[in-house]
Formats: structure tokens, sequence, C-alpha cells
């Protein structure tokens, strides 16, 4: 096994990395992105890293995907900016460029890698989370396409998207084999886009509620054709699952350099308190879940790449890594202490910007029932 990067993809990482601390030198304002920020993570090349070249993206796979998004995840201190980006990329883009029509592709790919649009993925419902195969939204076939009724929660950036991609089942009785794909702009006829939620963390992502009443899509913004909507939904949480959660390998690497400047720094009751085996256990053991999580997410990439069944080792991935997280983040608390409490070293942030790690993408417990499952049992 080669564990170590050829000149070319570390060169790539250093430059994404260095070019992402100058794009975005200070912590966030706490509030939403702007389309300035949006642009700048297109030009660092983030926003096209896995599209065609073709279509204006860099044609990379998902092993080196993923190390783009670890570097930016690493280089910039607002987490919900850079879930943003991954949730436009690999939930929305993804799939249009690889079901989408060619007319479609040729129109939207160019604008969503280069940052001019930003993309929203409206799959959740009010009463279909985990269940994604008891779908409400509608879809009743027209002349020329589909009319899409019923309302999609918990959607990513949608408060600010310019377009959709969505799921609608066009046979409530055929199950998850009713399921389409559609690709919706905002501007359409019917399209109502709900007021940004009061989130915990992930604070300068906006995600709302969109409603359809009567949204006409036409039969080109079909994503792969009816009924195929199940499927290339998992297809997008493969990549998401995988790739999105490297941005949190790069938020622990910077994480424990933190914890490994303040335990030197800090004094008490005479020594530094990265002395006590208190505190630098704790730092010890963020340190062994970043590296085990760090292997296992480019382990679910690289069998990715090479075109493998890659459920169990991208669920094993996405697990650990938001686990690990989670766990991380309320041990730098206490490494941290009272400053851990206060927002003036981001260390609480990086707090609730890891809770939901855990939920969204398959909570925890979906990814062990696919776990599981992929052993026998």
């Amino acid at each position: 096994m080669e564990f170590g990067w050829n000149e070319e993809q570390q060169a790539r990482y250093d430059e994404v990395l260095a070019a992402t601390r100058a794009a975005f030198p200070a912590p966030p304002d706490g509030g939403f992105y702007s389309r300035k920020d949006w642009l700048r993570l297109g030009e660092i090349g983030m926003l096209g890293a896995c599209l065609p070249q073709e279509h204006g993206g860099r044609g990379l796979g998902a092993l080196d995907t993923a190390r783009v998004v670890e570097a930016v995840g690493r280089g910039c201190l607002d987490t919900g900016l850079v879930f943003a980006a991954a949730a436009h990329t690999f939930a929305c883009a993804v799939p249009i460029a690889e079901f989408g029509s060619e007319p479609v592709r040729r129109r939207l790919l160019p604008e969503l890698a280069a940052g001019r649009l930003i993309a929203g993925n409206a799959m959740t419902e009010p009463d279909a989370g985990s269940d994604s195969s008891r779908l409400t939204v509608t879809a009743t076939a027209v002349d020329g396409g589909y009319l899409l009724n019923g309302t999609k929660s918990f959607v990513s950036n949608g408060p600010a998207a310019d377009v959709y991609v969505t799921y609608g089942t066009v046979n409530p009785k055929a199950g998850f084999l009713g399921v389409t794909g559609f690709v919706v702009e905002r501007g359409a006829d019917g399209l109502v886009v709900g007021q940004p939620y009061e989130k915990m963390g992930m604070l300068s992502c906006p995600a709302g509620a969109i409603t359809f009443e009567d949204c006409f899509v036409p039969e080109e913004q079909v994503l792969g054709g009816v009924g195929a909507g199940a499927a290339i939904f998992q297809h997008s949480m493969g990549w998401e699952r995988a790739c999105l959660f490297a941005l949190y390998v790069g938020l622990l690497d910077r994480l424990v350099e933190q914890c490994v400047a303040h335990a030197r720094e800090r004094r008490q009751f005479g020594r530094r308190i990265g002395e006590f085996q208190s505190v630098s256990n704790r730092v010890a053991d963020i340190k062994l879940r970043l590296e085990s999580a760090r292997l296992l997410l480019y382990r679910a990439c690289w069998s990715m790449d090479r075109g493998e069944s890659s459920v169990l080792e991208i669920a094993l991935s996405k697990l650990a890594v938001s686990e690990g997280v989670l766990a991380s983040a309320a041990d730098a608390v206490r490494v941290f202490g009272g400053r851990g409490y206060l927002r003036e070293d981001g260390i609480e942030a990086v707090l609730r910007d890891a809770v939901p790690s855990t939920i969204f993408s398959g909570t925890s417990d979906i990814q062990r029932q696919l776990i599981v499952k992929e052993i026998g049992l």
C-alpha cells in the first residue's frame, strides 16, 4: 500500500491550502456567506474539483477531490461556508454532471463550477428524513414535462440557491422505484422559497424549506430518466459521505494545532497544562481519531476511484469522521477550559458545527445499519 502523495498531489494540496488561508483570513462574522465568498471558492477550485473539464471543472477523482476539500476545511475558519460548498458540489453538481441532459450540463455546470450559481439539494421532507423512500412530493406528467407539488425541508443553501436538485415520486405505490430526480431553477413558476432556519451551527450556511405549487419542470430537466431518482440520490450520497466529510478531516488538523499550541502556552500550578496527563491524553485522543478517520476516508475514496462497490468503506468513513469530530470538539472545549466556552478562540463554534455531522448525509445510526448489512449481520 502506498501512503504517500506524488508531487502533483502534494503541490495541489499546498496551493489550495495557501489560497484558502489568503482568501479567508478571518473567522466568520456571524452572517450568511456572500456571493463574493462563493466566487472565491470557485477560483480556488473547490466547487468544480470533480466536475468534467469540458464543463469548467478540474476532472479530479474522489481521492484527489477529497484532498482539495480537506485543504479548504483546514484553511477556512468558516466551516458553514465549506459545508455549503461541498453540499453544492456533491449533492447537486455531481448528479447534474453524471445524469443531466446535455443541454442542462452545458448551461449549468460551468456556472456551478465557477461559483456564479449556487445549488441546493432538496430531498428531505418534514415526514421523510432517514426514510427517503416515502416522499410525499409528487411529480405529475403533463405536456412537455412535470408538475411538482409538495414541500422539502432542510435544504442547505435553499434560501440563497439559484438551482435545486430535487426528488419527487411519479408513482407513490412504487416506493423508491417511483422516485425521480429533477433540476429546478429559481424563478420557476410555483416555486416558493422559505426563510432561513435558526440553527445551532453552520451559521453561515442558510438552510430552509422550499415548496412546489404546480411547479412546472421541463422534460429535459429530468435526471437520468423516470424512476431513476433513488439510485441517483444514493450515488450522490456516496460522493457526499466520502468527499464532503474531508472538510472535517481538515478541521481536525486545525483543531490539533490549536490544542497543542494552547497546551504549550497555558500555565496552571506553575506548569504548562500540556504536562498534565488529563490534558495531554485528550490531545492524543483527538490526534488518534483524526488519523483513524483520515485513513478510512482515503480508503473509501480510493475504492470509489477503482469503481468498486464502496458502501461499507463509505459508511465506515462517514461514521468515523462524524463521531470523531464530535468527540474531539468536546475534548477541545475541555482542553481550553473557560476559554473554550467563549467565542473568541472559535472552539465552541467547532463543537456546534460538529453536531450536525452525525445527522446529515445519513445519521450515524443509519451508517451502522449499512455496516452490519454489508458484513452479513
